[in-house]
């Protein structure tokens, strides 16, 4: 198969160990992410078996699930999130991992910090203890979450038990319209290709649509793979991706730079590569696209109606059918127009710079609606700083939007950032669960920023189109 490999194959060749009994292969993992959630109980696990983390260096840690974004002051007012805090500093200092809390000037969402410091980079194994980890794959690395005992697992031997997945090729081609963005992309895909139709597949993400995205939109298609039931997803590594890189604090510099350029641009897929699977989308026909339902594939253009059971698979009408119930939506409903009563900018998939200068560029055009209640969190102390020195705050606040401190906030409420009751949400996060957003019975439409924004300004959903 030489000369016709993924970028994939040559990353997982390049950092196997060896092939175990069962079929799976032993993997060195290249860097290794941990926040205050899942780690913990693997640290824990580790103490009681007497073990050390061998290779510090390539684990990094940041706080950001638990962490208010109100007022980050010290004590927490939750116990429960202070704890949790607890442990991560002193797992740290106990494991001399670098630690990166509140006062580095570097916290934020651990698929923030990650890319923005020069951590993430081509060709490398990435691995979290949280599923959004795929968000590392923009830059040409195989990067995957995984679970507790995972993370122990790589605490303790740098390595991990994996089964190599098949690879599907996913062109977008031609141009996105006016107000549609990466988010709106990604839904598509997600859409089309249903919510387990990546199962045992890593996507590699590709066209000229991906071409022409910045690193952080890349970031934000890649970041939903795992939503689609992927084990991973990526796109290659280009000039856009080295461009991106140059200069950051963990980059290599000066000759280790040229270096690494050429291995970089050795890892991309071949251009015969041979792919298991292949499927094309056009740009134009992408439309702005949010969820309507209770999993993220539940997907619609804006000027779309809730789907009938009739017009689905037989298969897919029990689910359907229960997230028109969970919803309140009848068939043949408008999505356009629903009142909504609370309004997230923020999250892994979209609390990068870009999202909030584009939601700052809606929220420009007008006033939130009386009774909305909003949350505006940058993904990263970083990407606070250069809003901050961009202006953008100050538009948000003028708008009427709640601008906050960074962290996962109410992409999944493990902080004080919760729905309340029935409310619906326009959120720019990830997840559509049922109780995602911190209680039972809220309800959350997935979005772009922008249409975040717009939604906020005008009190229902709308097309971003018409404010832009």
């Amino acid at each position: 198969m030489a000369g016709r490999r993924t970028l994939l194959d040559k990353v997982w060749d390049a950092h196997s160990v060896r092939e175990l009994p069962s079929g799976q292969t032993q993997l060195f993992i290249g860097l290794h992410l941990i926040h205050e959630v899942t780690s913990p109980q693997a640290f824990a696990a580790l103490r009681e078996a007497k073990l050390r983390v061998p290779f510090p260096q390539r684990t990094f840690a940041t706080v950001d699930h638990i962490i208010p974004t109100d007022s980050q002051a010290r004590p927490l007012g939750d116990a429960l999130a202070e704890e949790m805090f607890q442990h991560l500093e002193r797992n740290c200092a106990e494991h001399a991992i670098t630690y990166f809390g509140p006062e580095s000037g570097h916290q934020g969402i651990v698929h923030v910090i990650g890319p923005e410091l020069g951590l993430t980079q081509p060709g490398m194994t990435i691995a979290c203890g949280d599923s959004h980890t795929s968000t590392h794959g923009a830059f040409g690395a195989v990067a995957f979450g995984i679970g507790t005992s995972q993370v122990r697992d790589v605490l303790a031997t740098q390595c991990l038990a994996m089964a190599r997945p098949k690879v599907r090729r996913i062109e977008i081609n031609g141009k996105l319209g006016a107000g549609v963005y990466a988010k709106d992309v990604t839904l598509h895909i997600i859409r089309k290709l249903g919510v387990k139709g990546g199962i045992g597949f890593a996507y590699e993400y590709a066209g000229d649509v991906l071409d022409a995205m910045t690193l952080e939109e890349r970031m934000t298609v890649c970041n939903m793979s795992i939503e689609g039931g992927a084990r991973c997803g990526y796109v290659n590594p280009d000039e856009t991706t080295f461009a991106y890189l140059r200069g950051r604090e963990y980059a290599p510099k000066s000759a280790a730079w040229e270096r690494a350029l050429a291995w970089w641009r050795g890892m991309a897929s071949d251009a015969n590569a041979n792919y298991a699977d292949r499927v094309e989308y056009e740009g134009a026909g992408i439309a702005p696209t949010i969820t309507w339902g209770i999993n993220p594939g539940q997907a619609l253009g804006v000027d779309e109606r809730i789907p009938h059971p009739a017009s689905v698979a037989d298969d897919e009408r029990a689910s359907l059918a229960e997230a028109i119930d969970f919803m309140d939506w009848k068939p043949g409903d408008p999505v356009a127009g629903t009142k909504i009563d609370v309004a997230f900018i923020g999250s892994c998939t979209n609390g990068r710079i870009s999202d909030l200068r584009e939601a700052a560029r809606v929220a420009r055009t007008g006033k939130v609606a009386a009774g909305i209640r909003t949350y505006v969190v940058p993904g990263s102390q970083e990407v606070q700083r250069q809003a901050e020195a961009e202006g953008l705050p100050e538009i948000f606040r003028a708008a009427g939007f709640d601008w906050r401190e960074p962290g996962c906030s109410m992409c999944l409420a493990m902080n004080p950032d919760k729905l309340r009751g029935s409310e619906l949400c326009a959120s720019s996060s990830n997840r559509n669960f049922k109780g995602r957003q911190g209680s039972p019975t809220g309800r959350t439409l997935l979005m772009s920023p922008a249409m975040v924004a717009a939604a906020a300004i005008k009190g229902k959903v709308v097309d971003v189109r018409e404010l832009l």
